[in-house]
């Protein structure tokens, strides 16, 4: 899409840097040193050349930046201050948060603008997207008056399940045009695509689920076009409710 894009993976799991083709277990700074002050933001952003985007990496050591944190006044804000070096260089950046909502999430509900909400239409999904609205609700109030909802993409999508047709409808009445149109099937080559290491373009292309992911990136750039530096939370309510 030409887009100059940073990928933030905040996630101790590091599913992002590896699904990007950066061994995690081969990192000299992360996301962890980033929060933690040892580095600066520049300093630890590496290129996912197979991706063709910059990432912040993240491995295990993250888990223990939460405890770090925990002493340290506005301990929320550590995300926001280090992005500010870097957030004119891109045109979006695109935070990965962990699948609970702890101090992690919490520094990327704080820095951003947006959220944008992946989930399976199933039941307990509902559920983990009622306490992640409350989660946002609170960081609106106390830290982030500026964030906002800034859609829910429907992933693992088959339109042949019943439940699924009827949590879809439910998300269509409450959200409207929050909604975004392109949904994600399910599809075994984006399933295969992480055990290579490689973002599901660079691995087949033409799959339906790359194809679906071409148009989810089109529709999010005719909605948020022109907002220079758009930080967007992405977080999975089906890693939330496990």
């Amino acid at each position: 899409m030409k887009r100059k894009v940073l990928v933030i993976d905040l996630d101790p799991q590091g599913n992002a840097t590896m699904g990007s083709g950066v061994d995690k277990s081969a990192l000299e700074l992360s996301a962890y040193d980033v929060l933690t002050g040892k580095c600066q933001c520049s300093t630890a952003i590496v290129k996912s050349e197979s991706a063709g985007y910059d990432l912040l990496p993240a491995n295990g050591n993250l888990t223990s930046a939460e405890s770090e944190l925990l002493g340290i006044k506005l301990k929320e804000h550590r995300l926001q201050y280090a992005l500010a070096e870097v957030q004119e260089n891109y045109d979006y950046i695109f935070i990965d948060c962990p699948p609970s909502l702890n101090m992690l999430t919490v520094n990327a509900l704080t820095a951003a603008h947006k959220t944008l909400i992946p989930m399976q239409c199933e039941y307990y999904a509902l559920e983990g997207l009622a306490d992640l609205l409350e989660t946002i609700s609170q960081i609106q109030k106390v830290v982030n008056p500026g964030l906002e909802i800034g859609g829910l993409v429907r992933t693992m999508y088959d339109p042949r399940n019943t439940l699924t047709n009827d949590v879809s409808d439910q998300l269509k009445e409450y959200f409207g045009d929050k909604l975004y149109s392109a949904v994600i099937p399910r599809n075994v080559r984006l399933a295969e695509a992480p055990s290579y290491g490689m973002p599901a373009l660079q691995y087949d292309k033409q799959s339906r689920g790359a194809l679906a992911y071409l148009a989810l990136a089109g529709e999010f750039i005719r909605r948020n076009e022109g907002e220079k530096a758009d930080i967007t939370v992405l977080h999975d309510i089906h890693k939330v409710t496990g």
